[in-house]
């Protein structure tokens, strides 16, 4: 007989891989359930993902976001009899000329329309989803570098366009209820959309579908692509084999690391959501923690550049950026000599790290992952 779960129980499995960055195999043998059975959860939870309200929106436009995903379930971006403009019109609309209408003149020039007189179904309608979540990064990066002072209504504000950045970005990668291909496509466009499962850049699949829609692609581009087999997991240069039919060395460095690449991916998403205090938590450690938590205090991403933040993480990994490596740049930016590191650092051996192991290592990681470091005071 099959064993049955509660939802609570399978609610906190998917939040292991989905949220952690845990991998399959790790979560189902940790909790003592079937991989199969965990695999068919995450699968399942992907296929209609909830769109991200952030803690401290306008309470105006989260309702009205939360009634819309409760009926957004028909619509979608290339739906006739289910636009979603045309919902987006009927609920975000009123609730963000609501919210703009308390705001006051320095924050409007950062919304899209506001005090314009053009709603956001309006802009949508003129640039289209994708643009519109590009305008609204730069212009949420832009209040950010120059008008946020962390005052409750700037975190507010900061709040609710990152949830409209959530809503749009859903949009956009909507999909019909059940469609049927374009003619002339005869592509399994009902096949996953989205990142390749081991960095941030578009699978195969998506890569070209987008081509498709933006009409960039001849018939007889069209023609070629159809005998090829394109991945909806990898990118093509994560794709398992190359042309030649050899095994591709990138697919297979990646794909030993991607449980250390959901590991960063995890803390990545947590701290950059919430940067205001070292947020990675995963580590266990207040060193690396902390080395997440500067690292982001200089940085300008946002939750919503996903394909950047999953780089980030491949780029981690790919550099060898370990934790015992985040704890060095973590005390050097505090403003220990490499002596004073190698002395509070242990090794793999659970010996004290030599000086000259410090200073290869500092040598060794990518300029970018640096930390400014601190002055230290005169004595």
């Amino acid at each position: 007989m099959e064993k049955s779960y509660s939802p609570a129980f399978r609610a906190k499995a998917v939040s292991l891989v989905n949220d952690d960055g845990m991998s399959v195999d790790r979560v189902a043998k940790q909790l003592a359930i079937p991989k199969s059975t965990l695999f068919s959860w995450v699968r399942a939870s992907k296929k209609e993902l909830p769109i991200a309200i952030w803690d401290g929106c306008d309470s105006i436009v989260s309702e009205a976001i939360g009634r819309f995903q409760d009926r957004w379930r028909p619509y979608s971006a290339s739906s006739r009899r289910y636009p979603i403009g045309k919902l987006i019109q009927e609920l975000i609309d009123p609730a963000v000329s609501a919210y703009t209408a308390k705001l006051p003149p320095r924050y409007l020039a950062h919304l899209p329309g506001a005090g314009t007189g053009v709603a956001v179904s309006g802009i949508i309608r003129l640039v289209g989803l994708d643009a519109m979540v590009r305008l609204q990064r730069q212009l949420l990066r832009a209040f950010i570098l120059t008008e946020d002072k962390q005052t409750a209504r700037d975190k507010r504000f900061v709040a609710t366009l990152e949830s409209l950045i959530e809503l749009v970005l859903a949009c956009s990668c909507k999909r019909p209820k059940t469609s049927v291909p374009a003619k002339g496509v005869s592509l399994n466009a009902q096949r996953k959309h989205g990142f390749c499962d081991l960095c941030g850049n578009l699978t195969e699949l998506s890569a070209f579908m987008a081509k498709v829609a933006e009409q960039q692609v001849n018939e007889t581009e069209l023609h070629d692509e159809k005998k090829l087999e394109l991945s909806h997991q990898y990118c093509t240069g994560h794709r398992p084999k190359l042309t030649n039919g050899e095994w591709n060395p990138a697919y297979r460095q990646a794909k030993r690391s991607i449980e250390q690449f959901n590991l960063e991916l995890g803390r990545i998403n947590r701290q950059c959501a919430k940067r205001s205090s070292p947020n990675a938590m995963t580590s266990g450690d207040s060193l690396v923690d902390s080395y997440f938590f500067h690292y982001f205090s200089g940085q300008t991403l946002q939750p919503a550049d996903k394909a950047d933040l999953r780089n980030l993480a491949r780029l981690m990994v790919d550099s060898k950026l370990s934790d015992t490596r985040k704890k060095i740049l973590m005390l050097r930016y505090s403003g220990f000599n490499q002596s004073e590191i190698a002395e509070h650092l242990l090794g793999k051996d659970n010996r004290a790290l030599t000086r000259q192991a410090v200073s290869k290592a500092l040598a060794s990681i990518p300029a970018m992952f640096h930390l400014k470091q601190k002055k230290r005071p005169v004595r």
